[in-house]
């Protein structure tokens, strides 16, 4: 059985709705899950009225829910690389210290983002050949299947040989996780041509076109992908967190301006009874709680990060998320892409090598 840790007093909405949404995941998705945290608060919440309905009876143990005690948080507002260091009895970094111990498969957190990603690499370290870990999205497309937007904002900027990692890692992450026997991989540009974009960009294009793994199609611009025309957009952490933030900020006013359309006469209250179940639809191919959280790849273990203000269900899709990475075997085949014998290794050796001597010019 797959096993789960969950930072439960991560996000704003914590415990509650953490708890809320770990008991959700273990009614539906029949795997454990281990809920770290002060245990007499955990409990408490384990113990309230719409958490003991779901529960019909049955105790939290029955359904493999356990709790593990934390005593210390670290908060959204601290500084992320100190309060792991300082607070080593946390809830994020005790629940990742379960994982590299092997007693759970995954991790998913939705406190600061930046603890997740630090207590993870301490805890946990990255994969060969990686430099940095990164933060991988799901991105709405036309299509039934969404893309991977990588990197989503772990390190602002991000070096043309680096750039190569992100796309093996995406590479790998739409392929396991999606089945898509070779991922079109496209770099984010403002144009498609070849000429266009900064200094790092051009030379990342170069690197990608001479890569023999990659299912490379060039420079994409922001707006290809929700048209389903990639399936790993590859750029800076910089970038790519104004891509996401952006896209979020469109459906969330595309449902605003839908709803105060319905509402605003009566042909539109007529148009929304018809079209509910569509709507209803509409509304869980672009809402991010749906999609349940970013992932941290380049890692020596499963991380999903879900958004600081989800609720119960944005958590539970997030473990969904982790469940999936853990069944798929994600950072085992990361590893062997970036170590095996295929030539991805040497790409990124003559890669590194270039870039450097490009510096020294």
């Amino acid at each position: 059985m797959i096993r789960i840790s969950i930072d439960a007093m991560g996000g704003d909405h914590a415990p509650r709705e953490v708890v809320h949404g770990a008991v959700l995941a273990a009614l539906e998705y029949k795997i454990a899950i281990i809920l770290v945290g002060p245990e007499a608060v955990i409990k408490q919440e384990l113990n309230r009225p719409v958490i003991k309905q779901l529960l019909q009876n049955r105790t939290p143990s029955e359904l493999n829910i356990t709790v593990v005690n934390a005593s210390e948080v670290v908060q959204m507002g601290e500084k992320p690389g100190w309060s792991v260091v300082k607070k080593k009895d946390s809830s994020i970094v005790v629940a990742t210290k379960l994982v590299r111990e092997g007693k759970a498969d995954g991790i998913v957190a939705a406190g600061s983002t930046g603890a997740a990603a630090v207590a993870a690499q301490i805890c946990l370290g990255k994969v060969a050949n990686i430099d940095r870990c990164a933060i991988a999205c799901t991105m709405p497309t036309i299509h039934a299947k969404p893309c991977f937007l990588i990197d989503a904002g772990a390190s602002v900027a991000w070096d043309a040989y680096q750039m190569v990692q992100l796309g093996l890692m995406g590479h790998v992450l739409a392929k396991g996780l999606y089945n898509i026997e070779k991922p079109r991989v496209g770099l984010l540009n403002i144009g498609t041509e070849e000429t266009k974009g900064t200094d790092v960009v051009k030379e990342a294009y170069e690197l990608f076109k001479e890569s023999k793994e990659l299912n490379f199609i060039g420079f994409v611009e922001g707006r290809d992908y929700p048209m389903g025309k990639v399936d790993v957009v590859v750029t800076d952490g910089f970038t790519g967190n104004i891509s996401l933030k952006t896209a979020e900020g469109i459906a969330s006013m595309m449902s605003f301006m839908l709803r105060e359309e319905l509402m605003g006469s009566l042909q539109g209250k007529i148009a929304g009874v018809i079209g509910k179940s569509a709507f209803k639809n509409l509304k869980a191919r672009v809402d991010k709680n749906e999609f349940g959280g970013a992932l941290l790849v380049g890692i020596k273990g499963v991380c999903v990060i879900a958004h600081g203000g989800s609720k119960h269900t944005a958590i539970k899709n997030a473990i969904r998320v982790a469940k999936d990475m853990v069944a798929a075997n994600v950072v085992q085949k990361i590893e062997s892409v970036l170590n095996s014998n295929n030539g991805s290794t040497n790409e990124l050796t003559t890669a590194r090598a270039s870039g450097k001597e490009k510096k020294k010019k």
